[in-house]
């Protein structure tokens, strides 16, 4: 199995599958709540983009650029948000865990912790990933706070990195190592136990 491998991550709160075009109608629901999309920082597609951006991440993994997931809750049966695998390396057995949202009414639950911890998980001990890197917006700070608390260490500032709807903007970048995975596993798994959210 590598990197580029379709998954599926099955958790108590939420399931990892790899993303569809059948999801579509279900994320522009949860893109609706809240309307994400109005979030200058972030990156949530619009309602009339939602298919156009799934189209995109699926072509990046044909490329194999990107391994995308929608994220399922367990209770609803719904799909209600997106991440990746991306930055792909595969000789050097490293990615990044981004392009990450979910709909407002799950964001500050338990869903989120349990997603990082699969994905994670399947990255440390079943790719054999040697590390993990999780960027966010320097002005997003409610993600910057989610990736600290997963223990993540950052490794710099990219100055200039990248325009985010039109404005051009700094971006963290964060990595946890493979050494340091079994006491961040034990802490995540510490949080979910007792019903903490990263956010």
């Amino acid at each position: 199995m590598d990197l580029l491998t379709l998954v599926t991550l099955r958790g108590i709160h939420a399931t990892v599958v790899p993303l569809s075009v059948d999801h579509c109608q279900d994320l522009i629901k949860a893109a609706t709540d809240g309307k994400l999309w109005n979030i200058w920082y972030a990156s949530v597609p619009t309602p009339t983009n939602m298919a156009k951006e799934i189209e995109h991440r699926l072509n990046l993994h044909k490329q194999g650029l990107m391994l995308p997931f929608t994220v399922i809750d367990n209770i609803t049966g719904q799909a209600i948000g997106m991440t990746t695998y991306n930055k792909i390396d595969a000789v050097n057995k490293r990615c990044d865990i981004g392009w990450t949202w979910y709909r407002k009414s799950s964001q500050r639950t338990a869903i989120n912790t349990e997603c990082k911890l699969m994905l994670l998980t399947h990255a440390f001990e079943t790719l054999q990933c040697i590390a993990v890197t999780i960027t966010a917006n320097e002005f997003n700070l409610r993600s910057r706070r989610a990736i600290e608390r997963l223990g993540a260490k950052l490794d710099g500032v990219f100055r200039n990195f990248k325009y985010q709807n039109g404005i051009v903007c700094d971006y963290y970048q964060y990595s946890i190592i493979d050494n340091e995975w079994p006491r961040i596993k034990t802490n995540l798994n510490y949080k979910l136990n007792c019903n903490y959210s990263l956010v």
